[in-house]
């Protein structure tokens, strides 16, 4: 590749992921986040349970007519501590979910990974050291709405990176395969 076209596209990758230690001829080839509908399955839970809480709620005053001023005020709180969990909870959900990334430049393959706010983790990856890329579904709704599992598998110690709810398409696999089979090539 010219020279000066990879001094382009490193300093874009650069620019779009300033987190990233690239090397000096080192660009960004793909960017994988997690499926959007994951998204839609965490604000489907938490409306759930907003309105299971709701429901029980208005039950409880529905059926004690006689509670007086101060029961009726814990009920209050009690109902805004519930509904300000779920929230929480919920930004919370988005905050991790969107935090979880893969990121294969024409060298490495990086994967950040945070399963709650206090437990974050990056894998680098030499892709020389990638033996296979395969992507996989499980179930209805993977198939349905086209997501799945990536896998890194890597020569050696049999080292196998993960990456579920991607919904990465068959051409975008297919190019990194290629990607992986040529940096072996080269090397």
């Amino acid at each position: 590749m010219d020279k000066n076209l990879i001094k382009i596209r490193h300093d874009r990758s650069v620019k779009d992921f300033p987190f990233l230690k690239l090397e000096e001829d080192e660009y960004v080839e793909f960017s994988f986040k997690r499926a959007k509908i994951c998204y839609m399955l965490i604000f489907g839970g938490v409306a759930a349970a907003l309105i299971v809480v709701l429901a029980v709620f208005l039950l409880v005053l529905m059926s004690q007519s006689t509670l007086d001023t101060m029961a009726r005020n814990f009920m209050y709180i009690l109902l805004a501590v519930l509904v300000a969990t779920a929230l929480i909870a919920a930004y919370i959900a988005v905050t991790v979910f969107s935090k979880n990334k893969l990121i294969l430049t024409n060298k490495h393959a990086v994967q950040y990974v945070m399963k709650h706010p206090l437990s974050t983790s990056v894998n680098i990856i030499d892709l020389v050291s990638v033996e296979d890329a395969s992507f996989s579904q499980e179930g209805i709704l993977q198939n349905f709405f086209k997501y799945g599992t990536l896998r890194l598998s890597t020569v050696g110690d049999e080292t196998t990176y993960t990456f579920p709810y991607s919904d990465i398409t068959p051409a975008e696999l297919k190019a990194v395969s290629k990607l992986i089979s040529s940096k072996k090539q080269k090397d």
